[in-house]
């Protein structure tokens, strides 16, 4: 607990002396002129601007005179409800929030938006408008632990964990020394998880989630191996394994759990943007104070049953080869060859040699994987309208439909690890999570880092992407019309989130046998 008096710490906070801290300075707010809180707010303005103006950068998408008027809207909200009397004790965090928040109302005013194009951009307030939620489905335990929590726990947990600031920081911004603010940052924590523990409880969708509430903490807590029947639920219920993930970012670094939770929308490019991060980014992802147990836990959680081409059973012909045939690589560079066939019944190994696409028909026992995957144009099949990269083929760019042609920014290849590669840019792939399950580009992560599930999509045999990092999100269309933005939604198997394939060397809208290609996976893959 914080001593009455405690002493200053020997590195205060931009903007102050030692020992005046952020709630100090909203005192001066209260009941006075704007002449006389002018010094506060100058103050208050030099600790936290330029992290807000960053984030406004980063929701807009742009850097531009907008991001400034952004931020001075979001400190005028803010500034006026700590000057009626709410507590200043985590600001940070409220600030990054009320600029969030500000970029999509403005984005919403058609008055507003009119004059400053910078808020429709589809990876800024476009994508804001068309995102039901900014807090995930995978966070909404983290977020409603975290708000619950008393001010000074959430400015330690944000600063030292989000911010990656020294423990200075924080105990300046409190009026705390640093031994007793390091103290509560360690009861923060434990706090925390009780949080998450107890949200899970209380949010639980069924009595078998509540019955394994602590079966699912006390393991991932001491860092046991799971009871059988816990995994067996996890394998079934979303919401536990959202949970048990959640659980086990205690074990590792918490800015990733916080960011998302509290930001959602552009948190890992905030998170990566912290100066204080710099030095942490030579180290690989999830190497924090226990980044190798929080591995372990993950490799428990069991993956959902998801549609993924290459757990598919094998076809008839396949196993007919060769014991060879059995090797997992092989079988991906089959079904990768079978990726963008027809509707007209053709065969696979069939495919791959109408096309001169490496298969298996070399030689028994042999494992050849071919040196790319095809390429192809995708065509929404209730549009007909092709998926299209808006403007250059950068990282950040949108997507959206536009009328099929022959242009590289429409050519795209599917990979056996579910990567969707842009053809005009190959270090790109649609990301559909950075930007609230927006499609823009991203870099292609692999898959064994955290952020490999954004780039990765499973298909159907009727021709859906599904989102690997959230179960049931399918790629489609805001609308039918050209220029409408890709995003993810809730699959429901309609044509509007059904995708054709053509031929890459035709610009045409012809299948590889003259009729339209369906993207497609294997019979026993297909929804029902």
């Amino acid at each position: 607990m914080p001593t009455p008096h405690p002493p200053r710490p020997p590195y205060p906070p931009p903007g102050g002396v030692p020992g005046e801290s952020d709630e100090g300075l909203a005192t001066r707010l209260r009941g006075r002129t704007d002449a006389e809180a002018s010094p506060s707010v100058a103050l208050l303005m030099a600790r936290h601007w330029r992290p807000a103006h960053e984030y406004a950068v980063i929701c807009l998408a742009a850097k531009s005179d907008v991001a400034s008027m952004v931020t001075a809207a979001a400190f005028h909200q803010v500034l006026g409800r700590l000057a009626l009397g709410e507590s200043a004790d985590a600001v940070r965090p409220r600030f990054l929030v009320a600029v969030r928040d500000t970029v999509g109302q403005w984005s919403a005013e058609e008055r507003i938006s009119g004059v400053l194009p910078d808020l429709v951009k589809p990876a800024g307030g476009r994508g804001m408008r068309a995102a039901k939620s900014m807090t995930p489905e995978n966070r909404k335990l983290a977020e409603r632990s975290f708000h619950a929590l008393p001010g000074l726990s959430r400015c330690l947990l944000w600063h030292t964990e989000v911010e990656a600031e020294p423990i200075t920081v924080p105990a300046g911004l409190l009026g705390m020394d640093t031994v007793t603010a390091a103290a509560a940052l360690e009861q923060a924590r434990e706090k925390f998880r009780e949080g998450c523990v107890h949200a899970h409880r209380e949010l639980a969708p069924s009595k078998d989630c509540r019955f394994y509430n602590r079966l699912l903490d006390v393991p991932i807590r001491r860092g046991g191996a799971l009871l059988p029947d816990v995994q067996q639920h996890l394998g079934e219920c979303r919401y536990c394994r959202f949970a048990a993930e959640q659980l086990s970012h205690f074990e590792g670094g918490l800015g990733v759990l916080l960011a998302e939770a509290v930001l959602g929308w552009g948190a890992r490019r905030y998170l990566d943007s912290r100066p204080g991060r710099a030095e942490q980014g030579a180290r690989p992802r999830g190497s924090g104070r226990h980044g190798k147990a929080r591995q372990r836990i993950l490799s428990r959680i069991p993956a959902p049953a998801r549609r993924r081409i290459a757990q598919a059973p094998r076809p008839t012909r396949v196993l007919l080869t060769s014991v060879g045939i059995a090797s997992a690589g092989l079988l991906a560079s089959v079904l990768v060859s079978s990726l963008w066939a027809s509707d007209d019944g053709i065969d696979p190994s069939e495919s791959a040699a109408a096309t001169g696409y490496p298969g298996t028909a070399s030689r028994p026992g042999t494992a050849q994987l071919p040196p790319a995957p095809l390429q192809s144009t995708l065509r929404n099949e209730a549009a007909d309208l092709c998926l299209d990269i808006r403007g250059e083929a950068e990282a950040g760019a949108g997507t959206e439909l536009a009328a099929c042609s022959s242009a590289e920014t429409q050519q795209w290849s599917y990979e056996v690890d579910g990567l969707l590669r842009s053809v005009a840019n190959p270090d790109l792939c649609l990301d559909s999570h950075v930007d609230a399950g927006v499609v823009i580009l991203g870099t292609c992560a692999p898959e064994d880092s955290e952020r490999g599930d954004d780039v990765r999509y499973d298909l159907t045999v009727r021709g859906e992407l599904l989102a690997r990092w959230q179960e049931g999100l399918a790629l489609t269309s805001t609308t039918k019309d050209e220029g409408a933005d890709i995003v993810v939604k809730v699959g429901d198997g309609s044509a509007e989130q059904r995708w054709l394939t053509d031929q890459a060397s035709t610009g045409t809208a012809q299948g590889p046998s003259g009729g339209s290609g369906r993207l497609q996976g294997t019979p026993p893959r297909q929804r029902t």
